[in-house]
């Protein structure tokens, strides 16, 4: 778009229009996304309301946008919180890189559908490219798809920005603003209000509003400079709390600026002043260990605590896995080329941010984080950096990274630990950009043998990584009932979660002993000594041959010196994981998790692809029993083809049995593909997240009814006890299924409401709280009088040292990971079930987790 030139667009709609500052949805109304317009929709297609390229289409299909001429980009937004239909009631008319006229269709939304499950229909027309490109006029009525003029937008004035760019270039500090202009303003001292300072959130508030006027804009603290335009070199100002700040301009609305921007920082740059000072954003989460001891050895700085995810014990050298990490060309000869995919990463890179942003929904904290990091994204002193190492002959790629990290070395350096923390934003940033730069998102691979250390792991990364080899994983983020620690557990990889965040600043290569051994000392050591390695290796050695001893009798049962038999059982999620645990001594499967074979995949696997799954389960068990649990997703596993409404929290929403209600057909067919399979031992569904007999009730009553017309003979009905209300009530759900299942990592969860994805919360949450140990003996009380078997499939059963509590309490089944089940075993032999109840009743009348784990320590004494 040439100055003097603009672009027409159309209406893509009819209906009325609605400014979009009264969009009942934050994100868009505060403009977070940029600046349009809205319309409520009487029509049912969507038109291009200018030609253009479609340079986007979101996979849900309720967003897409364009590319229109002069690098004007627009995003239109088909209702408020639509994303999370996943497509259903969308049909796409064009595909992305198609070229499109004025009032070409682009796609067809079916309203009624959409507005069962969304709250609004209301369609914004976001201008992107605000950057360059601005709204010059506007129409408000009423508006005619196709003909209706709805916007006009102009080039935005530059001028002031790009002599600023220009006089800073070749600068290496991010802390050194542009020179200033020998006439200018400068502001009366204001102090910083903020209770953190001016950490990542004020510092994009500031930085944001600052690049709006056409000045050069810096910040004074004790004699140092930072450009207001940039987010990076505000942070490296360090200003604390109370910090006095001056606010300088020069140029054409330097007194506007000023008045502005200190009216914002007085105000508090958008926090709330009167709220208490929050914890560091990126604090270590709690671990259950007991209070530190009073001295410590000289060497702690090498040991960093966390929470045994999964339990072992590893050695090895230590293998980041860092989004910065990819191999680039050093050196490039054509500049322009360079500086053209550079501006082309970044601008892939901010479509990116923003449909994140606009997805985002009614999660704020999730929106703030994603426009934080859009912030820095676009930070100048980082641009700059990168197109100063261009022209001097690098390649965008390798002078992106080293901008990057040369700006997350200045912040990571930060006294102030809420400051240092937003380094590894800059890092997760850059990241997303250099991947566009290096033509790919291609998985890092680690190396066999080592420790693999990341701010968090996703389930499939930890399959990745144990196919690989690696022999231990640590994560900053996460918690022991996690999907990640439960498949870490299954592949037998000890797994330290909750670490400090200061172990991704460590260089990668240094030997590391991974001891997540004991759930309260669980820590990464670095650099162990000669004597501490070789006491580490005999350690490992040791461990070993008592594992060979235990996989040698784990077909043996699992008998109590005093006669109590006790069955193990497996939790899967695939017929390799049924051949390993019936080589391994499993007795059956006490739950089959049928979810993971929900995810990873574009859509829901057929009956046809159920029941094959659930048949080579079968057939690997033999005459075993099979617990089949039905689909349990919502909450902290979503699936990104199943429309589930957007909710405030989850967890407590629409989750688990729940989905059977709002997809009847998904639970219907499940159960059709369970009575199809055909097993030799017990046959048995359980249902999860049950909280009311109405729920039991309905769910029992479509299995009845799928049943006779299948004509298939009757299966065991059980539930899972994972809230407190069905523990209370287990006589009356006794009288109505065959055997409870208890869930210890939810029952934990809503017991002592803590959100067991939190990352600050995960190391605080324990199943033996004498809370949880209470209602799971009002279950096991309540089953016995009905003559109902109870088992525990949560990550307690798993945890030898918990054993004896849990027999002592009265469970007959067990239900655990697949590698803990030789060592289960070979506990439960070496148990007393007399011994056992005396442990469990003294454990009842404690206050704490910590308590009851110092009654179970060897040599402990109920009192």
């Amino acid at each position: 778009m040439h100055p003097g030139e603009f672009l027409t667009l159309l209406a893509p709609l009819s209906g009325p229009i609605v400014p979009i500052e009264s969009v009942p949805d934050p994100v868009f109304a505060d403009k977070v996304v940029g600046d349009g317009i809205s319309i409520d929709p009487t029509t049912r297609t969507l038109l291009a309301p200018c030609d253009a390229t479609v340079t986007q289409l979101h996979a849900a299909r309720h967003a897409i946008t364009l590319s229109a001429a002069g690098g004007v980009e627009i995003l239109i937004h088909v209702g408020i919180d639509t994303v999370g239909l996943k497509g259903e009631g969308f049909t796409a008319l064009v595909e992305q890189g198609d070229r499109v006229s004025a009032g070409q269709a682009l796609l067809e939304f079916d309203a009624d559908h959409i507005l069962r499950s969304a709250p609004s229909l209301l369609t914004q027309i976001i201008l992107l490219s605000g950057e360059a490109s601005a709204i010059v006029e506007r129409a408000s009525g009423v508006a005619t798809a196709g003909a209706s003029r709805l916007m006009s937008v102009g080039p935005r004035r530059r001028a002031a920005d790009d002599a600023q760019r220009a006089s800073s270039a070749g600068e290496a500090g991010a802390s050194r603003p542009p020179p200033r202009a020998t006439v200018g303003v400068t502001s009366a001292v204001v102090a910083v209000p903020n209770p953190h300072g001016l950490h990542a959130r004020p510092a994009a508030v500031l930085a944001s509003e600052a690049r709006s006027f056409a000045a050069a804009i810096s910040v004074e603290l004790a004699g140092r400079n930072a450009n207001a335009k940039s987010v990076v070199a505000l942070l490296n100002l360090g200003a604390g709390p109370g910090a006095e700040l001056r606010i300088v301009a020069s140029g054409s609305e330097a007194a506007r600026a000023v008045a502005r921007l200190v009216e914002l920082v007085r105000s508090g740059l958008g926090e709330d002043l009167s709220a208490a000072p929050a914890a560091p954003e990126r604090a270590a989460p709690a671990s259950p260990a007991p209070a530190p001891r009073a001295t410590r050895s000289t060497d702690d700085a090498r040991r960093f605590h966390g929470v045994s995810a999964a339990p072992g014990l590893a050695i090895g050298p230590v293998c980041k896995i860092d989004p910065l990490a990819v191999e680039v060309e050093e050196h490039a000869t054509d500049t322009e080329a360079e500086l053209a995919r550079l501006q082309k990463a970044l601008s892939h890179t901010r479509l990116e941010l923003k449909l994140l942003v606009a997805g985002s929904g009614k999660r704020a904290e999730q929106a703030e984080i994603f426009s934080a990091h859009l912030t820095m994204l676009d930070d100048p002193d980082v641009i700059t950096r990168a197109e100063v190492a261009i022209v001097e002959g690098k390649s965008a790629a390798f002078a992106w990274r080293e901008a990057v990290m040369a700006s997350y070395r200045e912040l990571a350096r930060q006294s102030n630990p809420l400051l240092a923390a937003r380094a590894n934003d800059l890092r997760d940033v850059g990241g997303r950009a250099l991947r566009h730069l290096a033509g790919g998102d291609e998985a890092q691979a680690a190396p066999a043998g080592s420790v693999v250390v990341a701010e968090t792991l996703t389930p499939s990364e930890v399959v990745r990584l144990a196919d690989q080899g690696v022999a231990g994983l640590v994560s900053v983020l996460g918690g022991t009932t996690s999907h990640a620690a439960i498949l870490a557990r299954s592949l037998g990889v000890p797994y330290l979660a909750g670490a400090p965040g200061a172990l991704l600043d460590l260089e990668a290569g240094a030997t590391a002993v991974l001891d997540a051994l004991d759930v309260g000392e669980a820590a990464l050591l670095l650099r162990p000594t000669d004597a501490e390695l070789d006491a580490y290796r005999d350690r490992l050695g040791a461990r070993r041959a008592l594992r060979a001893r235990q996989e040698a009798a784990a077909a043996e049962r699992a008998v109590t010196r005093d006669g109590v038999r006790v069955a193990v059982l497996a939790n899967i999620a695939s017929a390799d994981d049924a051949r390993t645990a019936v080589r391994l001594g499993a007795e059956g499967v006490g739950l089959l998790r049928t979810e993971l074979m929900f995810f990873d995949r574009a859509t829901a696997p057929t009956e046809a692809d159920q029941t094959a799954a659930y048949q080579a389960i079968a057939d690997a068990l033999g005459d075993r029993p099979l617990t089949i649990r039905t689909l349990d997703v919502g909450g902290d596993k979503p699936l990104s083809y199943m429309p589930l409404p957007a909710e405030d929290n989850p967890l407590l929403g629409i989750r688990g049995l729940r989905i059977g209600a709002l997809h009847p057909t998904i639970l219907r067919g499940q159960f059709r593909a369970i009575l199809a399979t055909r097993v030799r031992g017990a046959h048995r569904v359980l249902l999860p997240m049950v909280s009311s007999l109405d729920e039991l009730l309905e769910a029992k009553q479509v299995l009845e009814e799928e049943r006779r017309r299948a004509g298939s003979p009757p299966v065991e009905l059980g539930v899972m006890v994972e809230v407190p209300s069905v523990a209370i009530q287990a006589d009356r759900f006794a009288a109505e299924v065959d055997f409870f299942s208890i869930g210890t990592n939810d029952l934990t969860q809503y017991t002592l409401a803590m959100d067991r994805t939190h990352p600050r919360l995960a190391g605080r949450q324990d199943a033996l709280h004498p809370a949880v140990l209470r209602l799971i003996d009002a279950t096991v009380k309540a089953a016995q009088r009905r003559e109902r078997h109870v088992g525990i499939c949560g990550a307690v059963a798993s945890d030898p040292e918990a054993v004896a509590v849990l027999i002592g309490l009265g469970v007959t089944e067990l239900s655990v990971s697949v590698q803990a089940m030789p060592e289960v075993k070979s506990k439960i032999r070496e148990l007393d079930a007399a011994r056992c109840r005396e442990l469990a009743k003294a454990a009842l009348d404690l206050g704490t987790a910590a308590e009851v784990r110092a009654l179970l320590a060897p040599g402990a004494r109920p009192g």
